[in-house]
């Protein structure tokens, strides 16, 4: 039985063998963590995962990551691996891998290793001289980059890579793995609904504690916020947890501060943990987004009356969820109840975002986009209204697109009341 990291990356084999590319390059980075299960921070070392179109991967690492790399859960043999010491040049040995491949798999004419060498100018750079028409229209004919690098791939190592395979064309990773990794798995989806359960119990706690809450900081409040997220199960935010009480709830991304919630407050709550999936070896971490805006004793009437469309926007939203729509489709869903309601111009953000490896990733649920929804796709819907110098409302669950429509991942309540009230 093969691993869930064994599977990506054979699909992503597929998906270069259709596109004609040649190569995918990752570094460390959520396109890496996905493909292999390792999850590092980027650094000045060369740590590139090279995955051909045939053949197997080669990680080339520092000889100190040795032990983490080889008890990979990516099949038998295990993966190569070509480690490099501290007194050695990288790319010496990232030059010999290239080489390797372009002899296994015969990818001269796709990598362009070693053509135009004489055409090298006195500074050593390996593309051809002429315009850049003329060096466009050379290219054109190319139905896909020979090259995909990661989409965060650092300068330094893409300028290394061109280095030493000067004629190749370049493209970007998410070409063939954001198809893969905008629907997920089974595994995948466990995680997310854990992390929506644990921000389901926070929301919970904090709601209850009502006037509790008058006198407390912004600050405060979300400290306390992620102590809960921790002791519910959760590991590091998510992002950095907003709390924005009054007037600040106006500014959509508020930063927490020394403002003491007052009685009447609407407070806007956004905020979520991590949560590890069950990859066996490997890693892989999952995020919870979850936004309540509730008030501390009794709201104004216009508070109740944005409140009230805030909440109606968010549900024609999840309701016009299913296959084949377009995500597009549910941000309008979202935004013409709230024009409707006479706030257009308050509505200052996309209705969503997708959510998996990152909190911010495809599909993005904005006007004009034209991608079409798919079951396993997992996005938030969050749409908001905020009025400058009073107040904001924003209310946030995730939810993954199913054979029939949407499943909300979280289910805590939505409505202002705190303290023994629900709704």
């Amino acid at each position: 039985m093969h691993s869930p990291f064994e599977n990506r990356i054979r699909a992503c084999k597929r998906r270069l063998e259709r596109t004609d590319a040649a190569l995918l390059v990752c570094f460390p980075s959520p396109n890496l963590t996905y493909l292999t299960g390792f999850e590092e921070s980027p650094s000045e070392r060369h740590l590139l995962l090279f995955v051909p179109q045939t053949g197997d991967p080669v990680f080339v690492a520092p000889a100190m990551y040795e032990q983490q790399l080889a008890g990979l859960p990516l099949g038998d043999p295990p993966l190569e691996l070509r480690l490099w010491d501290d007194d050695d040049d990288p790319v010496d040995l990232i030059d010999t891998v290239l080489e390797e491949i372009v002899d296994r798999n015969g990818f001269e004419e796709k990598l362009g290793r070693g053509e135009f060498e004489d055409s090298q100018d006195e500074r050593g750079r390996g593309e051809f001289e002429g315009s850049r028409d003329e060096r466009e229209a050379a290219s054109a004919g190319d139905s896909a980059p020979s090259i995909l690098v990661d989409d965060r791939l650092w300068a330094t190592f893409t300028h290394d890579l061109r280095e030493c395979v000067p004629n190749a064309t370049f493209g970007l990773a998410s070409t063939v793995l954001e198809d893969l990794r905008i629907r997920k798995d089974e595994i995948e989806l466990e995680a997310l609904r854990r992390a929506g359960t644990i921000a389901d119990r926070v929301s919970l706690e904090v709601r209850s504690r009502g006037e509790d809450l008058v006198g407390t900081t912004e600050a405060e409040l979300a400290s306390e916020i992620e102590r809960l997220l921790a002791t519910s199960g959760g590991g590091e935010p998510s992002f950095t947890t907003i709390v924005a009480s009054g007037p600040n709830g106006a500014r959509p991304h508020h930063h927490s501060g020394d403002r003491a919630i007052e009685p009447g407050d609407p407070i806007v709550l956004d905020f979520g943990a991590f949560v590890a999936a069950d990859l066996e070896a490997g890693t892989g971490r999952y995020p919870g987004d979850q936004t309540r805006t509730m008030v501390v004793g009794e709201p104004s009437p216009e508070y109740e009356r944005v409140h009230e469309t805030v909440l109606s926007a968010q549900k024609a939203a999840i309701d016009a969820v299913e296959p084949g729509v377009a995500a597009g489709a549910i941000d309008r869903a979202a935004r013409s109840v709230i024009e409707d309601a006479g706030y257009g111009d308050a509505f200052v953000h996309r209705t969503g975002h997708g959510v998996g490896l990152e909190v911010h990733e495809p599909p993005y649920i904005v006007d004009g986009n034209d991608r079409e929804l798919e079951p396993g796709m997992v996005f938030s819907v969050e749409p908001g209204i905020y009025l400058e110098g009073e107040f904001g409302v924003r209310i946030e669950d995730l939810v993954v697109v199913t054979e029939g429509g949407a499943e909300r991942l979280n289910d805590s309540p939505r409505g202002w009341e705190t303290g023994g009230r629900r709704r």
